[in-house]
């Protein structure tokens, strides 16, 4: 029978189909098939040691159905999910969910998903790798620990919805301790002195009476005039004048945290939907020979290249640009982030000649633009450097010193493919010891700057630094900090609420080692060790389980509640009771203080916003459960809505909709112009009994192929009749 590969992705799955005949048959796990359950902690812990109590949920319990039944009909099953430590898992879990052994099935991986990259796979399969899973579940239980332990107290103590986790948390504090450091900042002030000399030469004092001028030496308006009004006077020769060849190396291909980088200082796009599209790049796409992955794996630290690659673009480069864009040997480069896995590959283009100018007829407008950057990245990394000149003048007088700089240049190199903007900054010829003329010196005003917020990629670029996450985790970590509220995205700058403060504010008194970059890197490093064999998984919990469940129980009693209940000298106007300020998590909001016997709310606008309408009462009466009906405002507008919500969800619009002078086709009633999130339709008045609907207006008039109601509406820039069933249309005559 068939040979059954598994992957993660239903269009990983049809791009390896495509490639490999009828004995293969290729299924998609459509990700994780197990986890631990979502609504308890999931984790039994006796003796020491930490077992996870895996469930496949009910969005995947078809799926390992089918799995199941196409194992027992194949000869061979190979798992063929990702190739670092989740894939490693999702494979781990799909052979658990089918009754398999995980270390028996044959394991393939790849870079990229080629043809001949999955038939080379197919031809070297391998184990898998139970040292990465273990890596994978410890990192999994830790997240889970934390999240489950300490989040519900911190909603305790503060509000509702609140939750910190290992990573998030120390990715949070970079961001309010950088907040905190704006917060604090005081401006100081500080001079430059500038001189303009013939022809058009600016140029910087750099010495003024034997002493070396820095950024910060001027620091008081009166002390700069006084130099100012000495300089003038002076007469300046040309002292040196100073030449030098400098090299610009080219930059190494893409990892997962640069092409993050590079994507939203390029293109903006947020690192999120950079993965989102490396995804589809990577997994499959139109191509002029048919539907294949044009970029290798995106999830990588590593900027290893492999050498039929490197090969490959010394080729393309000799042959698009010549011989002296090409270096001696090929380039290599080493990844510097901690605990990098030099064993994959940095991200680049599978395919030479799928040139971007090629591409443009197969992708979508921002797959084309993400795939250039990678394309032209990846062609750079094996080009020669680019060569400038660099001038430096010294200008000296009596009293002082100025420096004019200039650059050019010589030799463009890489910058062939991802071009160069800057625009050469020339100096004319001057000879050292002949006059030169002063024809302008101006002292300005200068204050420090505090430093600036983070944005998504600095973010990224900072946790990448300090070994926090690892490239799968860089862009959910800030997702889920600004889908929790926690930080909001104005002119791409990263900012903290307030609950952010609060939050950071607790854990750094009460929870330090959750905050401190330095505890999280070590545990990613400790990670990376039980994958490497070293650390013994079960161990790596065990010791930061029992400390930590002893700082949640300490700060159960000792953590003050935040948590506001202010009266607001207003009584509840269903029940009576007193209403009180309180704090959630959209912020404040007044409710009833005999929650949760009544669950009576207000909303309270937030700054800059106006007040929501309070609903207004009618004398009508709901006609599916009695209680009175209320004018309420929507996105639309007033509408009428039950007031016993969310109990009777009825809603009527508040004036009666529009009647056509057609009738309903099927029944008829009568035709009502309705509105709604999608627009205008018309439907019959016998709804639900009668489920007629038109997107277009029904006229008076006959389809003369079928009989059937025709609407009118405009077609290609016209105005036709339509009919509703068959779509037989004829031109409105005038």
């Amino acid at each position: 029978m068939k040979n059954l590969i598994i992957v993660e992705s239903p269009a990983k799955a049809r791009t390896i189909k495509n490639f490999l005949g009828k004995d293969y048959e290729v299924v998609a796990s459509k990700g994780h098939i197990r986890d631990l359950p979502k609504h308890s902690f999931g984790i039994k812990i006796e003796e020491g040691r930490f077992e996870p109590q895996y469930r496949v949920d009910k969005d995947h319990s078809a799926i390992v159905k089918q799995i199941k039944e196409l194992a027992k009909k194949s000869d061979k099953v190979y798992i063929a999910t990702d190739e670092d430590r989740e894939g490693e898992a999702i494979g781990y879990h799909i052979a658990k969910a089918i009754g398999k052994d995980p270390e028996a099935l044959p394991r393939i991986v790849f870079h990229e998903i080629t043809q001949s990259a999955i038939r080379h796979a197919l031809e070297n399969p391998r184990k898998i790798d139970m040292d990465q899973v273990n890596a994978q579940q410890a990192r999994r239980l830790l997240d889970r620990i934390v999240g489950y332990k300490l989040s519900p107290l911190l909603a305790s103590k503060i509000q509702k919805g609140l939750s910190a986790g290992r990573v998030q948390s120390a990715a949070l504090k970079i961001v309010v301790d950088r907040e905190r450091e704006i917060q604090a900042f005081k401006p100081e002030e500080y001079w430059s002195i500038d001189a303009l000399f013939a022809p058009s030469v600016e140029a910087s004092l750099v010495e003024f009476g034997g002493k070396k001028i820095e950024k910060m030496t001027i620091r008081e308006a009166k002390e700069a005039h006084a130099i100012e009004t000495a300089l003038k006077s002076d007469r300046y020769i040309v002292e040196k004048i100073e030449t030098r060849s400098r090299k610009t190396s080219s930059p190494p291909p893409f990892m997962t945290s640069t092409l993050q980088q590079s994507a939203s200082g390029r293109l903006g796009f947020s690192p999120k939907k950079t993965m989102m599209i490396a995804q589809k790049l990577y997994e499959g796409v139109a191509t002029d020979k048919g539907q294949m992955g044009v970029i290798t794996y995106m999830r990588t630290d590593s900027l290893n290249i492999a050498k039929e690659a490197q090969e490959a673009a010394r080729e393309a480069i000799l042959e698009r640009f010549g011989e002296k864009y090409l270096p001696p040997k090929p380039k290599r480069y080493a990844s510097k982030a901690k605990g990098a896995q030099e064993a994959h590959e940095a991200i680049r283009p599978t395919r030479l000649d799928f040139t971007p100018d090629l591409a443009a007829k197969y992708l979508a407008p921002d797959e084309l633009k993400l795939y250039r950057l990678i394309y032209n990245r990846f062609l750079a990394s094996q080009m020669r450097d680019a060569v400038f000149e660099s001038q430096t003048i010294l200008f000296a007088g009596e009293h002082g010193r100025f420096k004019a700089t200039g650059r050019k240049l010589v030799f463009d190199g890489f910058y062939k493919v991802m071009g160069y903007d800057e625009k050469d900054k020339l100096l004319p010829e001057y000879k050292e010891g002949q006059e030169a003329t002063l024809e302008k010196v101006e002292a300005h005003q200068h204050f420090t700057e505090p430093p600036p917020r983070y944005t998504e990629a600095s973010l990224i670029k900072k946790l990448e630094s300090l070994g926090i996450g690892r490239p799968s985790t860089y862009a959910p970590t800030i997702s889920l900090l600004v889908s929790r509220e926690y930080l909001k995205i104005e002119k791409r700058q990263l900012i903290p609420t307030p609950i952010a403060f609060t939050v950071i504010e607790i854990l750094e008194k009460h929870f330090p080692e959750i905050v401190d970059t330095g505890f999280t890197a070590a545990m990613e490093e400790k990670l990376d060790e039980v994958a490497e064999r070293k650390v013994d998984w079960q161990k790596l919990l065990l010791e930061f389980y029992e400390p930590f469940i002893e700082k949640v129980e300490k700060g159960k009693k000792e953590i003050k509640s935040l948590k506001k209940a202010e009266p607001i000298g207003r009584n509840c106007p269903e029940c009576g009771s007193e209403l009180l300020l309180r704090s959630g998590r959209y912020g404040d909001f007044i409710a009833c203080s005999n929650y949760p016997k009544c669950k009576y709310t207000e909303n309270i606008a937030k700054e800059g916003e106006e007040a929501k309408p309070q609903p207004q009462a009618t004398d009508e009466v709901c006609d599916k459960c009695g209680a009175p009906m209320v004018v309420k405002t929507g996105r639309r507008g007033p509408f009428l809505a039950c007031s016993a919500y969310p109990k009777c969800k009825n809603a009527k619009p508040l004036e009666k909709p529009k009647a056509l002078a057609v009738k309903c086709p099927e029944c008829g009633g009568d035709l009502l112009e309705r509105h709604s999130r999608r627009g205008r339709f018309f439907g019959c008045a016998n709804y639900p009994k009668c489920t007629f609907i038109s997107k277009f207006e029904p006229v008076d008039r006959k389809c003369p192929e079928c009989g059937y109601l025709m609407a009118r509406r405009t077609f290609r820039g016209k105005d036709v009749y339509e009919c509703i069933k068959c779509k037989h249309r004829q031109e409105v005559e005038e």
